[in-house]
């Protein structure tokens, strides 16, 4: 027996019930049509981030970051490659700390890149630090059985 899901579009915000049944389908948003299930990270703000994390039934990966961090930067494809494998499962988002910084104040964030994993708009799991693609996924996989 399938249930729905509640997928926030990265496009506008809007929430849209989709069949559990139907993720692997493309779904696409029922107000803007963009693709649901894109593959790639979102880009959190201050103005979006509660609606894409909180009203979620996917899991959420959020990747704290800044455009001098060295890091950060050396993950960025890793982040983008695990986005698109996982975007059946989890949806990977990207928060810019020196533009969303009421967000990343809220969070707590000290060192970047920190990665956030919620469940049901709380955060089950944290890493400091770059990971590797390895890494990553079994980092997340661990997080997501143990959430």
């Amino acid at each position: 027996m399938s249930h729905s899901l509640n997928i926030v579009c990265p496009a506008c915000d809007t929430v849209n019930r989709v069949p559990d049944t139907r993720l692997g389908d493309r779904p696409v948003c029922g107000r803007c049509k963009q693709g649901l299930l894109a593959g790639r990270p979102v880009e959190l703000t201050d103005h979006n981030f509660a609606t894409q994390v909180g009203r979620s039934d996917l899991p959420v990966l959020l990747d704290c970051w800044a455009d001098w961090c060295g890091p950060c930067k050396m993950m960025a494809p890793v982040f983008e490659s695990a986005a698109e494998a996982w975007a059946t499962q989890v949806r990977f988002a990207k928060l810019n700390t020196e533009v969303a910084q009421a967000s990343a104040a809220r969070l707590g964030i000290r060192s970047i890149p920190t990665l956030i994993l919620f469940r049901g708009a709380k955060e089950v799991a944290r890493q400091a630090g770059a990971l590797d693609r390895s890494r990553l996924d079994a980092w997340l996989r661990e997080a997501l059985s143990g959430s």
